[in-house]
């Protein structure tokens, strides 16, 4: 989750947050094999992979409130957490894109964004600052997919079920989509205005 920059950090690696934060890690492959177990010949195991994206959703919830509260907040925190997002939602895509649930192009519109704030990130490297922090919208964006993805999973189904989950999963995705391109245009426009602050002061 998001945290304040006022707050105290310290640089502890084992930590409840961190750990949390690891164990989501770890939860990216099996989602992603329960995802394919049917393209590869297996027997269809959504379940089991809505149960592991749901407790990484408790989980990315619990290591921010957490680390607030404990004052645990890590540099590695602040790395772990928004890797752990990127790759579920990479994991994601990869997995509903194969089993044709998402179309090509909404997989590329995403992906696109991901390789402009790899760019940024790359920038702000050579000019010595860190990555760009997440900031309310971007994790508002997070959450927007994670709600869809679960949702279009559910709907590749039959019954008023499957037909609910895939009205309610593409609203999600419309919103997380948006959002998720309006937070990587605050990351360009913040990126630049660094980089200019620099040029200035040279």
């Amino acid at each position: 989750m998001e945290v304040q920059e006022t707050r105290v950090q310290t640089d502890r690696v084992l930590t409840i947050p961190n750990i949390l934060s690891m164990a989501r890690l770890v939860g990216v492959p099996i989602f992603l094999w329960l995802i394919l177990r049917p393209e590869f010949g297996g027997p269809k195991s959504d379940g089991w992979a809505l149960l592991v994206l749901a407790l990484s959703g408790i989980s990315d919830y619990l290591d921010g409130k957490l680390a607030r509260r404990w004052n645990q907040i890590s540099s590695l925190g602040r790395l772990l957490d928004p890797a752990a997002d990127r790759l579920y939602i990479l994991s994601t895509l990869v997995g509903l894109t194969w089993r044709e649930i998402l179309p090509i192009w909404l997989t590329a519109v995403l992906l696109a964004r991901e390789l402009v704030l790899l760019v940024m990130v790359g920038i702000l490297r050579r000019h010595g600052y860190p990555p760009p922090q997440v900031n309310f919208l971007g994790k508002a964006a997070t959450f927007n997919l994670m709600y869809a993805f679960p949702l279009l999973l559910l709907s590749d189904g039959s019954g008023w079920i499957s037909s609910l989950a895939a009205i309610f999963g593409w609203a999600f995705a419309g919103w997380g989509t948006t959002l998720y391109w309006w937070a990587g245009v605050l990351y360009v426009v913040q990126v630049r205005r660094l980089v200019r602050a620099d040029a200035m002061a040279d």
